[in-house]
């Protein structure tokens, strides 16, 4: 064969096995057997053998994995990718729909109800039609680069079916999934083979994902269903079920089943069918989302900071089983809280096999008098977390055990103690062994420290081992202390050194990661970054009274006590020093830079800002990053305080407070010329505020600033 014929029968060959892939994978509508696919797809792999030069990355040959990654890198979203609020039943969907008819001023809004899949987020990104970026849903402003590992998914087009001039900039937004009799032959192989299975399916997915060699991903039977878009150019689409058949004109793989209802008694009846097929479905759903279908009615309603006004999801009743406590066991956390766990007969429970479930705590224990040996009815709550729910104690056979409130912490056997006002029974022995590896376990988390390379089984390791006992000892591993764990199992050179790295490059978080990641008692990562807001220095905070920290807002009593509590403690105070002498910031970075023409300092210098709205040209993390490099406070909320509301798309209610309490309101085009320039603003310049991009007929933006569709 000549290679003008080549070109030919590849291209051929190509298009055949794409649009069989859709059939099978998709479609669930195979036109020819597995035998005849497989001759296909290796007269393909042949004729790229022959004719290298002819290798295309969107080839379908090319979809079985690359070289193994060394790491996953976070790539901010250009759109926000946030998440739904929750509801269990039919008055809160009817209050939502209420909200929807005032804020839209209409008697009967159109409505698009799809199954909530129980799977991962992600959004793929097309350019010109060809697949460039994949990425999880992160914090939601942004997720790490799986693109290499997406692109081994079966049935997801690396490129757009062509029909017409593809769209410069489409963004998909959907879950990856794990249809549930490929997870049960995904377990039964692992089971078979010795190695341990995995809880359920999402797990399966989101485990699946971060592994770092693509060939591995591509032997998992992941799938994926697009429902939403983030960024888009060229092309307009203005309703939910025009996105969808978009989607599928395009070869993407949507929902099997997309309803379009007017008013919310249709939509209920849309939701309880869904309901009733919940376990016909291939994959695994655990309720269905209700979403207005028009995209300029969903402009106006808006959203909050982290849930769109226009869409609520309606999560299905738990499955719910009877099994038996075979024993009850005593957890120990970070802060040395003592939790009760059961251990149950193993019972199969909304696709996953359960085997534990928390007690909550004692009080709880004693309140639905569980005992060892009873038969409970357990459920999963939002289909997630195993509970019990009731005992049926007329079951009983005597033999049953209570077990009591423990004197002695399982772990270390120092005494619990119990305070007045709390149900908690805590272990107060900072060096007890499971506080300790639980606490590596949180500061070397993704929310905390983000120290990618210690997981569980490191921190094991590294405690059951004597390499740290603490979270400041991981600062302070000696060269002898990296030769030893090189011998460990499963370890080695590239492994130890990707550890010594991550943990090196820990030291450059901002010191709110490093609050947080201290595991104070009633201190989230919100309240980190307000502390550190508000003192800029962690040896600060840690000399304040508990009147100056009521003073913040959201401190109430319980964490100014804690944190007043924990600073006392003088194993703490020696842990800052340790910490600031490992190189760790424990001061927030605020050195005047940005000098403008006359001088003086910049603008932003001594101000008080607040980010609202979808920035184009950064994230709100890197626009806050740049912003208090520049001396400026960055601050959640507009108050009399604030000097400057920096805007971007979507920017909620906060602008129009901003409005009324006459504080400046400076939009992104503006904010970028400032961090450039230096200039003030002046009250001469245009009235951006008052300014819409306008989009071409093509759906491009004239000024090249991207347009939303959700």
């Amino acid at each position: 064969m000549n290679k003008q014929k080549a070109i030919q029968r590849i291209n051929e060959l190509r298009q055949k096995i794409e649009k069989h892939d859709r059939l099978y994978y998709v479609e669930a509508a195979p036109e020819i057997s597995d035998q005849e696919y497989d001759q296909l797809f290796r007269e393909l792999q042949e004729l790229e053998e022959q004719y290298p030069d002819l290798i295309d990355t969107d080839s379908p040959t090319r979809k079985v994995g690359g070289e193994p990654l060394t790491e996953f890198v976070s790539r901010p979203h250009s759109v926000v990718m946030q998440s739904l609020d929750n509801t269990y039943n039919h008055a809160e969907l009817r209050d939502f729909d209420r909200r929807v008819r005032q804020g839209l001023g209409i008697d009967k809004p159109v409505y698009t109800v799809e199954p909530k899949i129980d799977g991962v987020s992600v959004s793929v990104r097309y350019e010109n039609g060809r697949m460039t970026l994949a990425l999880t849903r992160g914090n939601g402003v942004e997720g790490d680069d799986i693109t290499v590992n997406v692109r081994t998914i079966k049935g997801l087009p690396l490129r757009l079916r062509e029909s017409g001039t593809p769209p410069s900039v489409f963004e998909a937004r959907g879950e990856i999934f794990i249809p549930k009799e490929d997870f049960f032959r995904l377990n039964t192989g692992r089971r078979e083979r010795g190695e341990n299975v995995f809880a359920n399916a999402r797990n399966a997915a989101a485990g699946s994902l971060k592994l770092l060699d693509p060939n591995l991903v591509s032997q998992r039977p992941l799938r994926v269903l697009f429902y939403a878009c983030g960024e888009v150019r060229g092309e307009n689409v203005d309703t939910q079920w025009g996105l969808i058949q978009q989607l599928r004109a395009w070869g993407l793989p949507t929902p099997r089943e997309v309803f379009r209802r007017e008013g919310i008694e249709e939509a209920l009846e849309a939701v309880e069918e869904l309901a009733a097929k919940r376990t016909d479905y291939s994959y695994e759903i655990d309720g269905a989302v209700i979403k207005v279908d028009s995209f300029q009615e969903r402009r106006v309603l808006g959203s909050t900071s982290r849930a769109p006004r226009w869409a609520i999801a309606y999560k299905y009743s738990a499955e719910r089983a009877v099994t038996r406590v075979n024993s009850i066991v005593v957890q120990v956390g970070r802060t040395g809280t003592l939790t009760p766990v059961a251990e149950l007969e193993p019972v199969s429970l909304a696709g996953s096999t359960v085997s534990r479930a928390t007690l909550h705590n004692f009080s709880e224990l004693k309140r639905k008098d569980i005992r060892e040996g009873d038969q409970v009815e357990i459920e999963k709550a939002g289909d997630v977390i195993p509970a019990v729910l009731k005992v049926f104690p007329e079951k009983r056979q005597g033999n049953e055990k209570e077990v009591n409130i423990p004197m002695f912490c399982p772990c270390c056997e120092s005494p619990t103690v119990r305070s007045e006002n709390e149900v908690a029974v805590r272990c107060v022995n900072p060096a007890c062994p499971a506080q300790v590896r639980e606490r590596l376990i949180h500061f070397s988390s993704r929310g905390a420290m983000d120290i990618e390379s210690i997981g569980e089984a490191m921190v094991d390791l590294l405690v059951n081992n004597d390499f740290v006992q603490s979270p400041v000892d991981l600062y302070f591993l000696k060269d002898e202390d990296w030769r030893k764990l090189k011998d460990f199992p499963g370890l080695g050179e590239k492994s130890t050194e990707r550890m010594r790295q991550a943990i090196e490059k820990s030291k450059q978080n901002p010191p709110w990661r490093l609050l947080f990641g201290l595991g104070i008692r009633h201190v989230g990562s919100r309240a980190a970054q307000l502390l550190m807001e508000h003192f800029g220095d962690m040896e600060e905070l840690a000399q304040a009274d508990t009147a100056t920290l009521q003073e913040i807002p959201e401190v109430g009593p319980a964490m100014a006590e804690s944190i007043v509590e924990f600073f006392r403690n003088p194993a703490n105070h020696d842990l800052l020093v340790r910490l600031k002498q490992a190189g760790l910031k424990l001061a927030e970075e605020s050195e005047r830079i940005n000098v403008a023409a006359d001088g003086t300092d910049s603008v932003f210098f001594n101000t008080t800002c607040v980010i609202t709205g979808s920035l184009q040209s950064m994230t709100r993390d890197q626009a806050k990053d740049k912003l208090q490099s520049l001396g400026a406070k960055v601050t959640d909320s507009v108050s009399g305080k604030t000097d400057f509301l920096i805007v971007g798309e979507n920017p909620g209610s906060k602008k129009a407070k901003a409005e009324r309490m006459q504080v400046k309101v400076i939009e992104e085009d503006e904010f970028t010329r400032l961090l450039e320039e230096g200039n003030r603003p002046t009250d001469s310049d245009s009235d951006i505020e008052n300014q819409q991009p306008q989009t071409s007929a093509s759906g491009e933006n004239n000024d090249d600033s991207q347009l939303e569709l959700f």
